[in-house]
């Protein structure tokens, strides 16, 4: 969660699974299953949703309260708040990727990070190139049926071969198995999250509404007037 997180999912790669993680079907017939159905239409995060849920840093051992919300297009993600030991913003904002960390382990710098020329189709284009794993279970409470999905930013793109690669930003993300714009889980996972010293970062929603929430830019992000 930088300057370069995802989506604000955005959000996003595959790690050690946190609390409340997915518990893929094994075997034969979860294999023949898979292999037999259809492939899914790839994420889609709708234009006005809102959602609550944790955000968790695993290696850190802190899991903090997270809303994300959508609306018109914009979005924003907020964990946290000044009560916790990490509080940080991501939002998309007509047309600009914000991110402002108003509190974090170690950090003493806190300048509002600003990415022109990023939007909601910007993010769903990036989405729609995610890689199919499967479908999966949420072991949570109530337990969720999922079509996990991969998505990923390598740079540079090279053919393949012996090249030098760099996992710029990793995600995996789940989606309702019915819903492919209902998000229950994302993982970001690379040199986006370069605050936390393991790079990954997990969201966890245990809500998720299509129904318009509140996106406000911060006035620390506010250009000059």
């Amino acid at each position: 969660m930088t300057s370069a997180a995802l989506a604000a999912v955005a959000a996003l790669a595959l790690a050690a699974p946190p609390p409340a993680a997915a518990a893929p079907g094994t075997g034969t017939a979860a294999v023949l299953q898979a292999a037999a159905s259809p492939k899914p239409s790839p994420p889609r995060l709708p234009r006005d949703f809102r959602g609550k849920g944790r955000w968790i840093v695993r290696d850190l051992g802190i899991t903090v309260p997270f809303t994300w919300e959508g609306r018109g297009g914009d979005s924003q993600m907020t964990a946290g708040g000044p009560q916790y030991p990490i509080w940080f913003t991501n939002l998309i904002h007509h047309g600009t990727l914000y991110t402002l960390t108003y509190k974090w382990p170690g950090l003493t710098e806190h300048p509002c990070s600003v990415i022109p020329g990023f939007d909601l189709d910007a993010l769903n284009e990036l989405l729609a190139k995610a890689r199919f794993v499967g479908p999966e279970t949420l072991r949570r409470t109530p337990q969720r049926k999922v079509n996990h999905w991969r998505v990923g930013v390598v740079l540079p793109e090279l053919p393949p071969g012996n090249h030098p690669r760099l996992p710029l930003a990793l995600g995996d993300v789940y989606v309702d198995e019915n819903d492919r714009g209902t998000f229950w889980q994302v993982l970001q996972f690379g040199v986006q999250n370069l605050y936390d010293p393991a790079l990954d970062e997990w969201l966890v929603m245990d809500t998720f509404e299509h129904r318009s929430g509140t996106v406000t830019l911060p006035r620390r992000c506010e250009p000059p007037r």
